[in-house]
């Protein structure tokens, strides 16, 4: 789920940024610095913008000086039994690994519903139906999260495709013509 949240950084500047534009170093190096790193709780999406930074406080000992840096971003956690879109990464007997986002999520094959089974001779690697149901690298899937786990700079989690509309999107797909009406593929 996305959240937008008040944050701190400190942030640390070396003495041959200060002058008029030390704020607009101080926003850029918050951007790289934040923007797509996981806390272990959450992952940061986007800086929105920046609320405050503290007066420069120079470190003893060093040159540099520590500002503060109050703002606001958008975060995503996601939560147990949440519903997610992914998209497959591999797939092998075990189950299937699949990406939401930088989430890596993998789907056991003791959670996959049982008509779809793993079909070994398949080029490539897939877990299929013998139907219109085919899951292998690549495949839009929806799964529904069962567990997540978390280490310091990381997350990880554990899906299920075996409940109703979970698995892969097999929905009919709309392609927009020249003329601007919609069409069945």
């Amino acid at each position: 789920m996305f959240f937008l949240h008040e944050l701190e950084r400190t942030i640390t500047l070396h003495p041959s940024f200060f002058g008029p534009r030390t704020k607009e170093y101080l926003t850029n190096r918050l951007i790289d610095d934040v923007e797509g790193t996981c806390t272990g709780q959450y992952y940061v999406i986007c800086v929105m913008d920046t609320i405050d930074f503290s007066e420069g406080r120079v470190v003893p000992g060093s040159s540099v000086a520590e500002y503060t840096a109050h703002y606001r971003a958008i975060v995503w956690r996601p939560f147990k039994g949440e519903t997610v879109d992914a998209i497959v990464s591999s797939v092998n007997r075990m189950g299937v690994f699949a990406d939401v986002g930088p989430l890596p999520v993998f789907v056991s094959n003791h959670l996959i519903p049982p008509d779809i089974k793993w079909d070994p001779n398949a080029t490539p690697p897939q877990y299929t139906d013998n139907g219109d149901q085919v899951i292998e690298k690549g495949t839009h899937l929806r799964i529904k999260l069962i567990g997540t786990r978390s280490d310091v700079g990381a997350m990880f989690a554990i899906g299920s495709v075996k409940e109703d509309f979970l698995g892969s999107d097999t929905s009919t797909l709309y392609q927009v013509s020249t003329n601007n009406h919609l069409r069945t593929l």
